[in-house]
């Protein structure tokens, strides 16, 4: 990898150039690094340098106010799991609401809207049976029949769009959220360390908007409330994220970002099960079993893995303008640049293809799924694809650690993820959607743990971790805000087919805008 200290080599940072131009002295963000930094044992605070010969399980810079990092023993085991688990509490809110719970809110309010007084009773998975056979030429509506499929045609419609609207504008309010939050964690000065404050806040204030959620009786009110939830999420989610930079030697990050992404998967597969298991049961006050267990995964990683102090950290007075400014200097980086366009574009892709699955049970395949029965299918698609998932999360991440090469593996999970899109295409049927989860649940997991340890290999600056993945997560939740938008205005313009062929062009892009990257093999 490049050493962005050494001056014989290009500098990608707009801050620092060659001659009497900008140098490293102009930039509060840019300070020198000592080649060859001390590095001491830490198993109790103040410990000294380890003697030869002694097993060192945590290693200290020399930077005061940042972090120690491990580099094996009970210490990294126990971080590992906290760890493990405070990402699950959060993943599994993205499981849980994206895959059933906000769309069956979506569809309880739209049907109300278009179903009333005697319509309030109809079968709509008959009526979407009645549209395929008219569609297919093989029955002819009588007049009643015309009126209710007049309806229905609005009704998919509506909610398509309603959910689109509360997708896309909970992920265009925060999306800008984590890089900030990443700059400000960089700077923080508390007891607690630089980036506990936020995950502890983050995920309490989090749990109390979901269930403020819950009470949303309008699309509008809905948008409201889960944007300022997803806001709120973000802000513990990324300095947890960068804990992984702060605490972990470079030899394990591939294997410790494995961790992000089995959370990332496992919170979805076993969210949307949860989910579909409790929303049965409980309606909409399933809410408030995920608004807990988000709670108490902060709460639970902050006081078991406590981090040392970083009231001792050297920080620059802050310069709004620079501020600002310092967002866009990791994109100055082409390596970044281009790793960060690969994730806009493949999670754009991939939002466009998973969006809108729960209303493809009931009007894509064929014979519809009734509600009931989409909400007790949809989480098992998920589930059918989770061992394929953890399989090639732990693979890939220990594999791409050994090789210690990341582009072959996002280029190939991208391929194999737009090829599984192709199934549902020719067969629109429930089979197909179970095969597509499978060989996409596999793709995508290779590419989540992969992706993430490229993108800390390409990283201009470690000091600057926090602003750097937050930058990262920023465009993965550009593609996620894309992603619904444009399924939307597809769904109602030429219906779903038409989504999944939107999906297989995206990710192809996908694969290919990784192959630029030099730094990193």
């Amino acid at each position: 990898m490049t050493d962005s200290n050494d001056p014989s080599k290009g500098s990608t940072d707009p801050w620092k150039k060659s001659g009497d131009a900008w140098d490293r002295s102009t930039n509060p963000w840019e300070q020198p690094v000592d080649p060859a930094p001390h590095v001491a044992a830490v198993g109790v605070p103040g410990a000294v340098a380890a003697q030869p010969g002694t097993v060192v399980d945590m290693v200290e810079p020399d930077e005061p106010g940042t972090s120690a990092k491990y580099s094996g023993g009970s210490k990294y085991r126990t971080y590992l799991f906290m760890y493990a688990l405070a990402s699950l509490g959060i993943f599994a809110i993205w499981g849980s609401m994206g895959g059933i719970i906000l769309p069956n809110h979506v569809q309880l309010i739209e049907f109300g809207n278009f179903f009333t007084g005697a319509d309030a009773g109809v079968d709509l998975a008959a009526l979407q049976n009645l549209k395929a056979a008219v569609e297919a030429g093989t029955a002819t509506p009588i007049a009643e029949e015309q009126r209710l499929l007049g309806l229905l045609a609005g009704f998919d419609a509506a909610r398509a769009q309603g959910l689109a609207t509360v997708t896309a504008v909970g992920v265009f309010v925060t999306m800008f959220i984590q890089p900030i939050v990443g700059v400000l964690s960089d700077r923080t000065r508390s007891p607690w360390g630089r980036r506990a404050p936020y995950v502890a806040a983050g995920t309490v204030l989090g749990a109390l908007l979901l269930i403020a959620l819950r009470y949303s009786t309008t699309i509008v009110l809905m948008a409201i409330f889960w944007s300022l939830a997803q806001l709120i999420i973000n802000v513990a989610q990324g300095p947890l994220t960068a804990t992984v930079a702060d605490r972990v030697v470079p030899e394990k990050i591939g294997s410790a970002s494995a961790i992000s992404g089995l959370g990332l998967m496992a919170g979805a597969v076993l969210g949307s099960v949860a989910a579909g298991m409790l929303f049965g049961v409980m309606g909409l006050d399933a809410y408030y079993p995920f608004a807990i267990a988000l709670a108490a995964g902060g709460i639970l990683f902050v006081l078991v893995c406590r981090d040392r102090s970083s009231q001792e950290l050297d920080v620059e007075p802050l310069n709004l303008w620079r501020f600002i400014l310092s967002f866009f200097i990791p994109l100055f980086d082409a390596d970044y640049r281009w790793v960060w366009i690969a994730k806009i574009v493949m999670m754009f892709g991939y939002t466009v293809g998973t969006t809108f699955g729960f209303f493809m049970l009931q009007g894509y395949i064929q014979p519809a799924l009734s509600p009931a029965e989409a909400t007790a299918t949809a989480p098992l698609l998920s589930l059918a694809g989770f061992p394929f998932m953890l399989v090639a999360m732990v693979i890939a991440g220990r594999w791409s650690d050994r090789l210690m090469r990341r582009k072959p593996f996002v280029f190939w999970a991208s391929i194999i993820a737009a090829a599984s899109y192709l199934v549902p295409i020719f067969w629109p049927a429930l089979p197909a959607l179970f095969i597509q989860a499978i060989i996409g649940g596999a793709a995508m997991g290779t590419f989540l743990v992969v992706d993430q340890a490229l993108f800390i290999d390409v990283i201009p600056d470690k000091r600057t971790a926090g602003r750097d993945l937050g930058m990262g997560a920023l465009g993965g939740n550009l593609g996620q805000a894309l992603g619904p938008i444009v399924g939307g205005w597809i769904v109602a313009w030429s219906g779903y087919q038409m989504v999944w062929i939107a999906a297989v062009a995206i990710v192809l892009v996908a694969a290919f805008a990784i192959l630029p990257v030099k730094r990193a093999k």
